[in-house]
């Protein structure tokens, strides 16, 4: 009977400085100056619960009027992209008008 009690006291007081650790993040959490920083463990938890999300990049249309007499200039190569199925050799080209 008595290593039961020692080990029961044990963990019946592990349970509950787990619930008022919990308990106590749960309230200080509502402290918005306190949420700005990393070093609050409430800005810690708010951060990580957080969706990560792409940036949004937003793509203008060029215009470009070539002169009457103008040419398009094209330089072509080859080059290798790694993919899942292994390195695969693509063809790359670039132009512009002269």
């Amino acid at each position: 009977m008595r290593t039961i009690t020692p080990s029961l006291a044990v963990v019946v007081m592990m349970v509950l400085a787990l619930t008022t650790a919990v308990a106590a993040a749960a309230v200080g959490c509502n402290d918005k100056a306190a949420n700005r920083g990393l070093t609050s463990a409430c800005g810690a938890v708010e951060l990580t619960a957080q969706t990560r999300r792409p940036p949004r990049v937003t793509i203008y249309r060029r215009y470009v009027y070539p002169r009457p007499n103008a040419v398009r200039q094209c330089y072509s190569w080859l080059q290798r992209e790694y993919r899942v199925s292994g390195p695969v050799i693509v063809p790359q080209m670039r132009c512009w008008w002269e």
